[in-house]
């Protein structure tokens, strides 16, 4: 709102000082800090008001040390997160953005099923919460309409590299390196050198005409990764400050793709897939880990606050649908691979308790609790060592991520 005022006072009353909101970095910068004062600053009050109405946390004794204690820490504290999300969004975003639109769609979204799930444990007293199906069927939902968007809309394009002898010197003397804005479903590979891959060719084998069907793994693609990644950020939260430190760092990191993503000069001398308007994210972007920032000074042990599911599938549908517009979700696996992690470790845990079972009639464990940081919690680690050594390890995966810009 903020940035169409401005646009309008800039325009008929040349006002001086308006134009830095045309700045995508001002605005993202101004976003960072709105969102960081609203989560700390509002984020006791919302606090004391979950407190208030007797949301707490029921924990399942799974014989850790400290489990007992947090009993009725205050939950649903997501509501916190995406609040001083879209504030600064709505106030400093362009709203016109198709990309801006997608992750508003994506919050609010996730933030329902999440704040449904956290409800009926709450409220219902059912500690399953919403049953798996249901919350599976919502991401499967999100990701059907992501895919569809990002395929469908005539706003979403990219533009690629020209080879050289096709690129030319302009009257204002600059070289055009980049061709037409078209769509594609054209994602980007981490460390080949050429690094493109197109998901249609999936269907090659359908014969010629096969692109026209190239939606369909797009979509599929989409649905997976939103899952996958949504599903991951709900485990990781498990122990104090784990889930929203561990996503303030890919979150920052994904900042930067964006805003190189979206900016001609660098997509062009990183050689990157230049993708126009993609570059308005960082303000989302940034937005989203002030908050996160903002959040983790009430998360951190010992707890005041848990984000519950209304945060943590929140954050990992946002994150996964980031990835996706700006076609780097196959850096996913590196840069969230605390999230793989902890997803690989419980689908391991059970897929062998199962089969030893059938096989011998005794499960069998490979780690002593699932998921992984629990494992440690049972190797008698204390969860702040735990939760800071998990970040140690996300900053060395964030920084490999980056690298990959270069390392190819």
């Amino acid at each position: 709102m903020l940035y169409y005022l401005f646009e309008y006072l800039e325009n008929q009353f040349s006002l001086t000082g308006a134009s830095v909101f045309q700045f995508i970095t001002f605005r993202a910068a101004a976003a960072f800090i709105l969102s960081l004062l609203i989560s700390s600053i509002y984020g006791k009050r919302i606090i004391d008001f979950l407190r208030k109405l007797q949301i707490g946390e029921t924990v399942r004794d799974l014989g850790l040390e400290g489990q007992k204690q947090k009993t009725g820490t205050p939950t649903m504290g997501g509501v916190i997160i995406i609040l001083a999300t879209l504030v600064p969004v709505f106030l400093l975003a362009k709203l016109d953005n198709i990309y801006i639109v997608l992750l508003i769609i994506t919050t609010v979204w996730m933030g329902l099923i999440g704040f449904l799930d956290d409800y009926i444990k709450v409220f219902k007293k059912d500690k399953e919460g919403l049953k798996g199906k249901f919350k599976v069927l919502g991401q499967i939902g999100l990701g059907i309409i992501v895919g569809s968007i990002l395929y469908f809309n005539e706003g979403v394009t990219i533009k690629e590299q020209l080879p050289i002898e096709q690129q030319i010197v302009l009257k204002n003397g600059k070289k055009q390196v980049f061709g037409e804005a078209h769509k594609s479903t054209k994602t980007t590979v981490p460390i080949l050198k050429n690094n493109e891959f197109d998901y249609a060719k999936a269907l090659s084998f359908l014969g010629d005409g096969y692109e026209k069907y190239g939606w369909i793994t797009f979509i599929f693609i989409t649905v997976f990764i939103v899952t996958g990644i949504s599903n991951g950020a709900n485990l990781t939260d498990g122990i104090d400050g784990l889930a929203a430190g561990s996503s303030a760092i890919i979150v920052l990191t994904l900042a930067v793709f964006a805003w190189v993503s979206g900016n001609i000069i660098f997509a062009d001398y990183l050689d990157v897939m230049y993708i126009p308007n993609s570059g308005e994210m960082t303000v989302f972007i940034l937005a989203f880990a002030g908050a996160l920032i903002g959040f983790l000074w009430y998360n951190t042990f010992p707890a005041q606050v848990f984000m519950g599911d209304t945060g943590s599938l929140t954050i990992g549908g946002i994150i996964a649908v980031i990835a996706i517009a700006i076609r780097k979700e196959l850096l996913l696996p590196i840069l969230a691979g605390i999230f793989v992690a902890e997803n690989l470790s419980v689908i391991l845990q059970v897929s062998w308790f199962k089969y030893t079972k059938k096989k011998s009639g005794i499960g069998k464990r490979i780690f002593k609790m699932a998921p992984l940081h629990h494992h440690y919690q049972k190797l008698n680690y204390h969860e702040s060592k735990i939760v800071v050594r998990f970040w140690v390890v996300g900053i060395l995966l964030a920084v490999f991520t980056i690298v990959t810009l270069k390392l190819r």
